[in-house]
């Protein structure tokens, strides 16, 4: 039996409109069930290198990448259980670990201030399966250092699955908000939309193949495939607008000699200064 915090299978994206959303859900009635979390609103915080080393990765389309996240359904209130989530993508798949744990926990290990393994750690009394995923979040921040919340991201989201195969999900995302200032789950959804009005993220997420009615009303609606990360919208939304005082402001950055906000590598990308 799969550990119900690791995930293994294909997610693919398209960009959808009301008509098409309403016209896709009307004609598959009969072969899809609302999730148990069916109409939620979906809060992320993304974690990310000062020089935003994940994310401009991600961005250049390599065979393997991989992403950190916390996560609540809603905002979350303080002593809540939230997830911390590792994904990474290889050759077209999805591979998802997370646990659940306390937000106040999850920030402070995130922060360097508490370990999730060993004599004092956090998950020392959790599952032998949990424990190994915490293992292997501690081995990714130990890999790449310092990592920082750098984006709070909200959606609404509608989630079904096949009444034949509990495996087979359809989401629909829309009112997807970001910020890079209330970078707690603790905070409302706010923030700038990365989408218009009247549009959403369909997403697919299967261990096998599209069911051949789906396949079909997909071509026949004319849905767009759509390569989209949500971060990576965001992100690209703050490097068009580094230049801005507010923009500046917010992040932190600085630019290096030529005055190009360019990140310690070489890549074009704003960098953001600790507090002191």
């Amino acid at each position: 039996m799969q550990n119900a915090g690791i995930f293994e299978r294909s997610e693919i994206k398209y960009l959808v409109n009301d008509f098409q959303r309403a016209a896709l859900l009307s004609a598959m009635k009969d072969f899809l069930e609302p999730d148990p979390h069916g109409e939620s609103t979906i809060c992320n915080v993304y974690y990310d290198t000062p020089d935003f080393r994940l994310i401009r990765h991600s961005l250049e389309k390599p065979v393997y990448k991989e992403k950190l996240r916390i996560r609540s359904y809603g905002p979350a209130k303080p002593g809540q259980e939230i997830f911390l989530e590792m994904k990474k993508k290889f050759d077209g798949v999805v591979y998802k670990r997370r646990i659940s744990l306390p937000l106040a926990q999850a920030e402070a290990f995130l922060a360097g201030e508490t370990a999730l393994t060993g004599e004092d750690g956090v998950m020392e009394e959790a599952s032998w399966g949990d424990r190994q995923i915490a293992r292997e979040l501690e081995y990714f921040c130990s890999f790449y250092g310092s990592l920082e919340p750098a984006v709070h991201l909200c959606y609404d989201r509608s989630a079904y699955f096949a009444k034949d195969d509990s495996d087979f999900r359809l989401t629909f995302d829309r009112n997807i908000r970001w910020e890079s200032e209330n970078l707690t789950l603790t905070a409302e959804p706010a923030g700038a939309r990365i989408l218009p009005a009247g549009q959403s993220i369909m997403e697919i997420k299967t261990a096998g193949a599209i069911p051949l009615q789906l396949s079909r009303l997909i071509g026949r609606l004319r849905i767009p495939k759509a390569s989209l990360s949500k971060y990576g919208k965001a992100y690209e939304t703050m490097l068009g607008d580094r230049s801005s005082r507010a923009w500046q402001h917010t992040m932190n950055i600085h630019t290096f000699p030529g005055g190009e906000g360019m990140a310690r590598d070489g890549g074009p990308a704003p960098v953001r200064r600790r507090n002191a």
